[in-house]
């Protein structure tokens, strides 16, 4: 049971946050938990679906998004956004389980992709204070200068998720995947 009101429909949540809700309905299908949860705040809910929507327009590929959605998730015990991104990782972004693991353990088994991955779990776990090391094993690996921010804020953007469903324990409406299981 979350921590605060989880709002059982798109209508129970403020008005503000109706449209929005709406557009996630229809690009989704349904509105995942954690949408409704967010849709408490909705200056939250828009600045989430606002930074998402502007890095989906960035160079990274889904797949990489995906790799370092898990790797991050894993890294900060959420299992909500593991549940989410394992399953958006096999459904969408087309990655096997073998892929999942490695990212999960913080890598790839794509070479390119793993400098990305790696470079985004240092990020978290020295809490963004990298090496120039760190920096140039990424660009070594064909990272462009703005691929290197968008790794950033992407791990930036996942860290918010993850911070808000573990904070306010937003139940799972995934195939539960733990990460106390890796």
């Amino acid at each position: 049971m979350s921590r605060i009101t989880l709002p059982d429909s798109i209508y129970e949540t403020p008005a503000a946050s109706q449209a929005q809700l709406e557009g996630v309905k229809k690009m989704l299908g349904s509105v995942p938990n954690m949408f409704r949860i967010t849709a408490n705040s909705p200056a939250a809910l828009t600045g989430y679906l606002g930074l998402n929507s502007g890095l989906a327009k960035g160079t990274l590929s889904p797949q990489t998004r995906e790799r370092i959605a898990l790797a991050v998730a894993q890294i900060n015990g959420c299992d909500y956004c593991l549940s989410a991104h394992t399953y958006l990782g096999k459904n969408v972004a087309k990655l096997d389980d073998a892929e999942i693991a490695a990212n999960r353990r913080g890598g790839s088994s794509d070479p390119k992709a793993d400098a990305a991955v790696r470079f985004a779990a240092k990020l978290v776990e020295a809490r963004g204070q990298v090496s120039d090391a760190d920096v140039s094993s990424v660009k070594m690996a064909g990272y462009t200068e703005g691929e290197i921010v968008e790794i950033v804020t992407h791990v930036a953007l996942n860290t918010l998720t993850n911070y808000l469903n573990e904070a306010l324990d937003t139940p799972i409406d995934f195939p539960e995947v733990s990460a106390q299981a890796a």
